[in-house]
């Protein structure tokens, strides 16, 4: 029998021999995981098997890299892979996890619900918790707050934190509060924004997380950024990383001049209405914007020079409003219908 394919996507990975990070296509099955070169190879450039592997997330062993997890096989050699953002990662870890304790015990791989009572510090999944945070309604709320003369956007406070956990009874008391999120803080969810909190992030204490109205903290995966009061300029700048994320992941992208594909991390905002692409290799450096107010977003069959690089199906083309065109590869035709659901809801009502 074939062992049954569980997942696939774009992750990046560090090159085994070379410190090298590139884009390859995962497939995950039941007992390995392969990654090619492209989406269209038929043969692998690797295999990881996943008998008698271990699993590290989040993997800190790249300091800037954020969203690293590291799989370890039974002979002792270590693969890194990088995420595209945290709720990307947590997919992948919590399948690959599964698919290894399956392996263990002879059983069928099998998705199970992690959902139970959070209690005692063992019992806690702190990827839910973190998804109930960052709740649109019910979670923590996100602000822009000055503090020496800077401008911290999508922040919140320690004592928010700690609060929230009391009030929506994930914590019986103050003690218990700290410890959760110094959990969060230690596992990569919340990232310190301030020095203060920084300091103490870096302090290696027992609780890393401090209850204070100066301690500011923000999401891993949020569109957090920091503002000095330099210039206009730096103000203008910024206007268009102030809304809120709304979808993110990776595509591959036609480029304007060579008209070759390639792996683009893309982050969609409104208010104002921007897609922000990346090269998922490198930093926090956006390689473009695009604005979405009054652009046009199909669904398209055919793009001229891409069946040359192999491209083909799932296609989806933006028009802005100022006449720009860009062409987009989502891996599936689900995927692709989500990304034009998303932009287009986006572009219809930012500014």
């Amino acid at each position: 029998m074939e062992p049954q394919q569980i997942k696939e996507g774009y992750l990046v990975k560090k090159g085994t021999l070379l410190n090298s990070w590139k884009a390859v296509w995962v497939v995950l099955s039941e007992d390995g995981l392969e990654f090619y070169k492209k989406k269209t190879d038929h043969s692998p450039k690797g295999m990881i098997p996943l008998k008698g592997a271990t699993l590290m997330s989040p993997c800190q062993d790249f300091g800037k890299r954020m969203m690293v997890f590291k799989i370890t096989t039974d002979k002792k050699q270590d693969h890194f892979f990088q995420a595209s953002h945290m709720e990307e990662r947590e997919f992948w870890v919590k399948d690959i996890k599964r698919a290894i304790t399956c392996l263990e015990g002879g059983k069928k791989f099998a998705r199970k619900s992690t959902r139970r009572s959070i209690r005692l510090p063992d019992t806690i999944n702190l990827t839910e918790l973190y998804t109930l945070m960052k709740d649109q309604d019910d979670g923590v709320k996100e602000f822009k707050l000055e503090q020496d003369n800077r401008v911290f956007n999508h922040c919140f406070t320690g004592v928010t934190v700690v609060e929230w956990l009391i009030s929506k009874e994930k914590a019986r008391n103050r003690p218990e509060a700290l410890m959760l999120a110094t959990g969060l803080l230690n596992e990569g969810f919340l990232q310190p924004a301030s020095d203060l909190s920084k300091e103490r992030a870096e302090s290696g204490e027992q609780t890393a997380f401090l209850d204070q109205t100066i301690a500011l903290y923000y999401f891993a995966d949020s569109g957090f950024f920091c503002e000095g009061y330099s210039s206009d300029e730096d103000v203008l700048l910024k206007e268009e990383f102030r809304g809120n994320i709304i979808k993110q992941g990776c595509l591959l992208k036609q480029g304007h001049k060579r008209k070759n594909w390639k792996v683009r991390k893309f982050v969609l905002r409104d208010d104002p209405a921007y897609m922000h692409y990346y090269d998922p290799t490198k930093g926090d450096d956006s390689l473009g914007s695009i604005h979405l107010r009054g652009s046009v977003i199909t669904a398209v069959e055919y793009v001229p020079d891409a069946k040359k690089y192999d491209i083909d199906g799932n296609l989806f083309e933006i028009i802005t409003s100022d006449e720009t065109h860009y062409f987009l590869q989502a891996a599936s035709a689900e995927e692709r219908k989500e990304w034009i659901k998303a932009i287009q809801a986006v572009s219809k009502s930012g500014k």
